[in-house]
C-alpha cells in the first residue's frame, strides 16, 4: 500500500510543497544510521498490461533528484511530485498491510515533529492523511496485489471493476462536497476519489484516471507474475475500513484467478462504470441501484452481498491460501458481513468502524449545533483535520473508532520488516549493514564493500527473503562479505 500525504507550509512566504515534502522526510532519514537511496534501475511504469509501452523515457512522478529513502521496516519513503509519499513493504495477508500502512502515519507523524525542530520562526508543516486539497487536485492512496500473469487482463478487468465501484460503500474516507462538474449540489459523499476518475481502462494515474490501472511493472519475476496497481481507493484511517479494503479485494482477485465467476455463471459488469462510481459516492442512503450492464439494476450493497457469497463458497472450496491463510481470511469473511449488515440496517451503526459514517456524524452534529450550511467553511476545515497525522490534532482520534491493532504492534513496525515477504530479507540488511548498502529496490539489494564492484543481489520472489529463509543465513554472517560469499555459494 502507497499513500501520496497531503501537506501544507504555513508561514515563511511563497509555500513550495516540493521543497517542504524533502525537508519533511530529511528530517526523518538524518535519524537513521545511514539514508539508503531508492536504485531506479528496475523502474518501468511506461509499460502497459494491454502490450504495449508508451514512448517515455521516465515516468513524471519519477523524479531522480528528490530525496528517496529506504527505510528498515522495508518501505520506501520519498517525494512524488508535491507530496511526501510512503510505500509500505510488501506483505503476505491484509492485517499485515494494514499494520504497515498505519506504521506509515506513525512516521508521517515523526517527520512532522522533526521537521517542526528545523524550521523558522513562524513557520509550521501539517500533513494529512486525505485525497484531495479541495482545489481540483487530487493525490492518491494506491493498492498493489501480486497475480498469476497467466490470468487474462480483460477477466481481471470484467471481474474488477464491479468490485472496484462498489466497494466504496466501506473504504469511502468521506467527504464535505464534491468536486465534479454537476454535483454542486452534493453536500456530502462517501469518498474522495469518486470525482476524479473519467476511463474504466487506462494508463494514467493523475489525468484521466481509469477505474482499474493498467501499469505492468511487477516488480518481480514478470514471467510469472502481474502486480495489479490499484488507484481509486480512499487513504483510509480507519484500521477496519482498511483491512476490508484489502482482504475484500484479495478475494475477489484470487476469486477471479480461479475463475470462480464463470464456474458459477456470476457477472456483474455495469451499464456505465465511471457514472457508478459517482452515483455510489454520492448515495449516503445506499438504496440508490445501479444500471448492471445485463439490463438488471442492483444496489452496491447487493452487488457486495453476493461478492461476499461467492467468497464463502470460495473460502470452503478451495481455501484462504491467496489471502494469507484460513485465520486472517476468515476474519476478512466475518468483518465483511458484519460491516454489510450494519449498512443495511442502519450505516449510523458503523459510526466507529468506517471513515465515512464517523466523519458524517462529526460534521453533522457540529453543523446542526451552530446552524451551519453544508457550505460553511469550517465544515471543510473540519474535514480535513479529520485526517491530521498528528494525534493530538486529529479528529479521526476522537471518534472512538474501533482498532485492530495495538500501540505497540504499530510502533514496532516503524523500524522492524514483516517477516513473510522479501521485506525481511531487505530490512535486515539495512539494519545490519547500512554502510555496506548503496542503494535497493523492490526487487534487488545494490552492495558496496569498498574495493570491489557493486554487487546487486536480486530478490525476484517476493515470498522469499523470508524470516524462515535467512534467519539462519543471517545468523552465520558477520559481515556483508560473507553473506555475499554465502549467497554465492
Amino acid at each position: 500500500m502507497e499513500t501520496e500525504y497531503g501537506i501544507i507550509v504555513r508561514g515563511g512566504g511563497e509555500p513550495n510543497p516540493i521543497a517542504a515534502s524533502s525537508a519533511l522526510i530529511n528530517a526523518y532519514v538524518a535519524s537513521l544510521a545511514r539514508r539508503i537511496e531508492w536504485d531506479f534501475q528496475d523502474e518501468s511504469p511506461a509499460r502497459d498490461a494491454r502490450g504495449f509501452v508508451r514512448e517515455v523515457q521516465m515516468a513524471p512522478e519519477i523524479e531522480t533528484h528528490l530525496v528517496n529513502a529506504v527505510l528498515t521496516n522495508g518501505a520506501r519513503y520519498y517525494v512524488d511530485h508535491a507530496h511526501p509519499e510512503y510505500s509500505g513493504p510488501e506483505c503476505s495477508n491484509a492485517r499485515e498491510a494494514v499494520l504497515y500502512d498505519k506504521a506509515g502515519e506513525a512516521v508521517l507523524a515523526r517527520s512532522v515533529e522533526a521537521a517542526a525542530r528545523l524550521l523558522g520562526p513562524g513557520q509550521q508543516i501539517s500533513v494529512y492523511k486525505n485525497n484531495s486539497d479541495g482545489k481540483g487536485n487530487s493525490y492518491g492512496a494506491h493498492e498493489n496485489y501480486l497475480m498469476d500473469r497467466a490470468v487474462p487482463f480483460s477477466r481481471v478487468v470484467q471481474h474488477a471493476i464491479p468490485h472496484f465501484v462498489t466497494r466504496q460503500i466501506y473504504t469511502g474516507a468521506g467527504k464535505v462536497g464534491a468536486e465534479a462538474a454537476g454535483a454542486e449540489g452534493v453536500e456530502f459523499q462517501l469518498t474522495q476519489r469518486a470525482d476524479f476518475f473519467e476511463e474504466e481502462v487506462g494508463l494514467e494515474t493523475t489525468l484521466k484516471r481509469p477505474i482499474v490501472n493498467t501499469r505492468d511493472e511487477p516488480h518481480c519475476d514478470a514471467q510469472k507474475y502481474r502486480r495489479l496497481h490499484v488507484i481509486l481507493g480512499d487513504a483510509n484511517l480507519s484500521e477496519t475500513a482498511n483491512f476490508l479494503k484489502v482482504g475484500t479485494t484479495a478475494l475477489v482477485l484470487a476469486m477471479i484467478e480461479d475463475d470462480w465467476f464463470a464456474v458459477h455463471g456470476r457477472d456483474y459488469s455495469l451499464a456505465h462504470p465511471v457514472a457508478a462510481m459517482r452515483q455510489v459516492s454520492y448515495d449516503l442512503s445506499l438504496r440508490r441501484p445501479l444500471a448492471m450492464a445485463d439490463g438488471r439494476q442492483m444496489t452496491a450493497l447487493a452487488v457486495q452481498w453476493e461478492h461476499l457469497e461467492l467468497a464463502t463458497k470460495y473460502a470452503d472450496d478451495i481455501g484462504l491460501g491467496p489471502v494469507g491463510g484460513d485465520e486472517v481470511g476468515r476474519d476478512v469473511l466475518r468483518c465483511w458481513e458484519e460491516v454489510l449488515s450494519g449498512l443495511e440496517s442502519d450505516p449510523a451503526s458503523m459510526a466507529t468502524k468506517l471513515d465515512w459514517v464517523a466523519k458524517h456524524r462529526m460534521v453533522t452534529g457540529y453543523r446542526e449545533r451552530h446552524g451551519l450550511g453544508w457550505r460553511d467553511p469550517r465544515l471543510f476545515a473540519m474535514d480535513l483535520q479529520y485526517h491530521d497525522v498528528r494525534p493530538e490534532r486529529s479528529l479521526y482520534t476522537r471518534a472512538g473508532m474501533e482498532r485492530l491493532l495495538s500501540d505497540e504492534e504499530v510502533q514496532r513496525a516503524v523500524t522492524e520488516p514483516p517477516t513473510t515477504t522479501r521485506a525481511y530479507f531487505r530490512g535486515r540488511c539495512l539494519q545490519r549493514w547500512p554502510q555496506a548498502i548503496a542503494a535497493a529496490n523492490w526487487d534487488s539489494l545494490v552492495f558496496d564493500l569498498g574495493g570491489d564492484p557493486l554487487r546487486r543481489v536480486p530478490m525476484m520472489e517476493p515470498l522469499r527473503g523470508t524470516a524462515a529463509h535467512v534467519d539462519e543465513l543471517l545468523a552465520r554472517c558477520s559481515t556483508p562479505a560473507q553473506l555475499l560469499e554465502m549467497l554465492g555459494s
